[in-house]
């Protein structure tokens, strides 16, 4: 199976960016099956929960979190993991 899925690879590698682009898709669809609906829908939806999300930034209604904070948090998650230790 090993040497068929580097062939296939290599194959799908030869393509053009649009065909390696439907390839994508086409195996994602066969894992997670076919959305429900249309990607203008879905573009829809992340527009609406995209002005829902800024609004409530602008009415307060959000808790703000400082980058160097969060990525910092995040360090400590991953040096966590590394080492076996949970930490939340």
């Amino acid at each position: 199976m090993a040497a068929d899925l580097k062939e296939i690879e290599s194959q799908a590698l030869q393509l053009s960016p649009e065909e390696r682009g439907e390839l994508i898709h086409r195996l994602i669809v066969s894992l997670e099956g076919q959305p429900e609906d249309s990607p203008e829908a879905i573009a829809m939806a992340w527009d609406g929960e995209i002005a829902r999300r800024v609004a409530d930034m602008e009415a307060g209604r959000t808790q703000w979190i400082p980058a160097d904070e969060v990525m910092a948090r995040l360090r400590d998650r991953i040096t966590a993991a590394k080492t076996g230790a949970d930490q939340s």
